[in-house]
C-alpha cells in the first residue's frame, strides 16, 4: 500500500532495484566451473587407498595430479561451451552461461582456451623437468584431454558414447591417483567408480530430456525417458555389488573386508536409492554434485558411512 504524503497524495508505488548482470570476472570464473572441481578433489586421491605406503611422494603425486585434472577439466569444460553456445541458447537453464547469453565474447573464450592450454602444458613440463614425474605417468590426463577433444568434436552427439566417455574420465582420474602411490589400479574400485558416475550422468540426461526436451542435445534423440530409468536401475545395482565386492577384497580392511562390506552396504544402497529419489520423485538431478550435497539425508547418510569406514580401518589393524 503506498504511503500518503503531506500535502494528501499518494506516493508512486516504488519499484523493486534491478539485478545487476554478473561482472566480467565472475562470468569467467564460472565458465570454468569450480563447483565441479570437488570431482577432482574425491576421485583422484581414491588411487592412495591401499598403497604400500602414504609418503610424501606419493601425496604430492595425488595433490599434483587433483591440480593438474583440474586445469585440463576446466579446459574442456570451455572448449563445450564455445561449441555448445547455439544449443545452450534453446535451453531453459543453460542460456543464462556467459559464453550462451553474450557476456563472454567468441575471441575471448578462445583467448581464456588457449591461456588454459598453455599452464596445462607447462605445469605438466615442471614435473618433468624437475623430475616429480615422467611424461609417461601423465598418460591418464594425456587420454582424457584426447578422449573428450574427441567427445567435442562429435562423439557427444552419439546415444551412450556421449554418457559412457564422460564416466570413463572418472576412471582415468582414479589411474592417475594410482601412478601418485606406485600401486595397480583395483578392479572392482575402477568399476564402483565407473557405474557410480554412469549412473549420475544417465540422472543428468534423464533431466535434461524432462526439462529442455531433445533440441538442445542431439544424443538426446536416442534415449527415452523409460530406457533411460532401465539404465538407471541397472548402473544402480552394478554400483552397489562392485562397492560391496571392492571393500570386501581391499587390502585396507584386511581380513576383516567382509565384515565391513556388510555393515557399510546399507549406507551404499540408501545413498543410491535416495539419489534416485531426488531423480524421480522429485525431478532433480539436473546438475548432481549441487543436488547431492545439498541433501541433507544425503550429507547424513555420507557422514555416517564415512565414520564407519574410517573407524574400521584401525580396527582392522590392531594385533596386525
Amino acid at each position: 500500500m503506498a504511503t500518503p504524503t503531506l500535502t494528501g497524495r499518494q506516493a508512486p508505488p516504488t519499484r523493486p532495484p534491478a539485478s545487476r548482470p554478473p561482472s566480467r570476472l565472475t562470468d569467467l570464473v564460472s565458465l570454468v566451473r569450480p563447483h565441479q572441481w570437488t570431482k577432482n578433489l574425491v576421485v583422484v586421491p581414491l588411487g592412495l587407498l591401499g598403497a604400500p605406503r602414504l609418503d610424501g611422494a606419493a601425496l604430492g603425486g595425488a595433490a599434483a595430479g587433483i591440480g593438474v585434472f583440474t586445469l585440463a577439466s576446466a579446459l574442456i569444460y570451455l572448449v563445450n561451451d564455445v561449441g555448445d553456445r547455439d544449443r545452450d541458447r534453446r535451453h531453459p537453464e543453460k542460456r543464462h552461461r556467459p559464453i550462451a547469453a553474450g557476456r563472454i565474447g567468441l575471441a575471448t573464450a578462445v583467448s581464456f582456451a588457449a591461456a588454459l592450454a598453455v599452464l596445462l602444458a607447462g605445469t605438466v613440463g615442471l614435473t618433468v623437468l624437475t623430475g616429480t614425474a615422467s611424461l609417461v605417468d601423465w598418460w591418464p590426463v594425456g587420454a582424457y584431454v584426447t578422449l573428450n577433444a574427441a567427445y567435442s568434436k562429435g562423439l557427444k552427439h552419439v546415444p551412450l558414447l556421449d554418457v559412457f566417455i564422460v564416466a570413463l574420465g572418472f576412471v582415468l582420474r582414479l589411474a592417475q591417483g594410482c601412478l601418485a602411490s606406485g600401486n595397480p589400479v583395483p578392479s572392482w574400485l575402477a568399476l564402483c567408480v565407473f557405474s557410480l558416475c554412469l549412473l549420475l550422468i544417465l540422472g543428468k540426461r534423464r533431466h535434461e530430456m524432462a526439462v529442455g526436451g531433445v533440441l538442445h542435445r542431439p544424443a538426446l534423440r536416442g534415449y527415452t525417458l523409460g530406457f533411460l530409468d532401465q539404465l538407471l536401475a541397472f548402473t544402480a545395482v552394478l554400483t552397489a555389488v562392485s562397492y560391496v565386492l571392492h571393500v570386501r577384497d581391499s587390502p585396507v580392511f584386511g581380513s576383516h573386508g567382509p565384515l565391513v562390506a556388510v555393515l557399510t552396504a546399507p549406507f551404499a544402497l540408501f545413498g543410491l536409492a535416495r539419489y534416485l529419489q531426488l531423480l524421480v520423485v522429485d525431478a532433480g538431478g539436473g546438475n548432481p554434485s549441487r543436488a547431492l550435497f545439498s541433501d541433507r539425508m544425503t550429507v547424513s547418510n555420507a557422514l555416517l558411512w564415512s565414520a564407519l569406514l574410517a573407524g574400521a580401518w584401525p580396527l582392522s589393524h590392531l594385533g596386525s
